[in-house]
């Protein structure tokens, strides 16, 4: 199945952070990839996310905005939007830094 790409755009990027705002229409997904920085996500809108990850498992997750949640390096997964409606996040990637 073939969906839409999410759209990311680079909001700031230094030394130290990069902050990424996606943007999701119904449907869109990241495609799979592999986190190389521990990252924190903030939702802009309420999110309805499909989390696929290796081995064939799937999740379903919901974060409104004003909630957020952090990650260590080396996630791998695939993110869908499985609402209906469109969906944003911010994301700040840590650059050369572990989370404790």
């Amino acid at each position: 199945m073939t969906r839409p790409a999410a759209t990311p755009t680079i909001l700031v990027e230094t030394d130290r952070v990069r902050v990424t705002r996606w943007d999701f229409p119904p449907g869109a997904e990241t495609g799979w990839h592999v986190h190389e920085m521990d990252y924190v996500v903030a939702p802009v809108t309420p999110l309805q996310m499909r989390i696929e990850e290796p081995g064939g498992a799937e999740r379903d997750v919901s974060f409104e905005p004003g909630q957020a949640y952090a990650r260590e390096a080396g996630v791998e997964h695939n993110v869908i939007n499985a609402g209906d409606t469109a969906m944003s996040f911010i994301e700040v990637e840590l650059k050369g830094r572990t989370m404790a």
